[in-house]
């Protein structure tokens, strides 16, 4: 996980006033990427998750995903960070609910590698999630840059445009956030705020 990507929406969410729970596939400890501890990444939201003795107990002891009440839950929003790249692919459960949420008129939200989750989810007409959609994610030049783009499964802007997507990005490493409907993905860590921000505004209309 990518710990600007969980620290800045997790206070922005807690700020105004909603509870937020954080989950995961397996349930328990999700390990941080030690990339997002370095001095250009340590945002003063990720200063203070780290002395923060709630939001630790949370990250160390995070809830399964099937054992969350989506009914009780108003948007999913998945951080990024490449584990990602494995954890949120082929995993029927986050599929299941981001399609409820997505065909429910709930907020899915996704910043970074967090829209990894999209690829294998589908529409009520069996069409990709994505397909017709304006979406932004990682971009290639940037998983290139970083010189992961041989590691991953697959380059994600790739994917999205295969799959019918109306792909959106900006220079690397700017913010990049794109909303169609009650669908917002954030480009890279860099639009973790915009991307939190947005999903607090469509929340504010409900």
């Amino acid at each position: 996980m990518w710990l600007e990507e969980l620290a800045t929406p997790y206070y922005l969410f807690k700020e105004a006033g909603h509870d937020v729970i954080i989950a995961s596939p397996a349930g328990g400890p999700i390990p941080i990427d030690a990339g997002s501890m370095g001095d250009n990444f340590f945002t003063e939201y990720c200063k203070k998750f780290m002395h923060d003795a709630t939001a630790i107990g949370m990250l160390s002891h995070s809830t399964k995903l099937a054992d969350v009440d989506l009914s009780t839950v108003d948007a999913l929003y998945m951080t990024g960070g490449h584990g990602t790249c494995v954890d949120f692919v082929d995993n029927p459960v986050l599929k299941n609910a981001i399609e409820s949420f997505y065909n429910g008129g709930k907020v899915v939200a996704a910043v970074c590698h967090g829209p990894e989750c999209l690829v294998d989810c589908v529409k009520q007409d069996g069409k990709p999630l994505v397909s017709g959609l304006k979406v932004t994610c990682f971009a290639d030049s940037e998983e290139v840059a970083v010189q992961l783009h041989e590691v991953v499964p697959f380059l994600l802007e790739k994917k999205f445009k295969e799959q019918g997507a109306l792909y959106e990005k900006a220079a690397d490493w700017n913010s990049k956030v794109v909303v169609d409907g009650k669908l917002v993905t954030g480009q890279n860590p860099q639009s973790s705020t915009e991307c939190a921000k947005a999903v607090l505004e469509i929340l504010s209309k409900a």
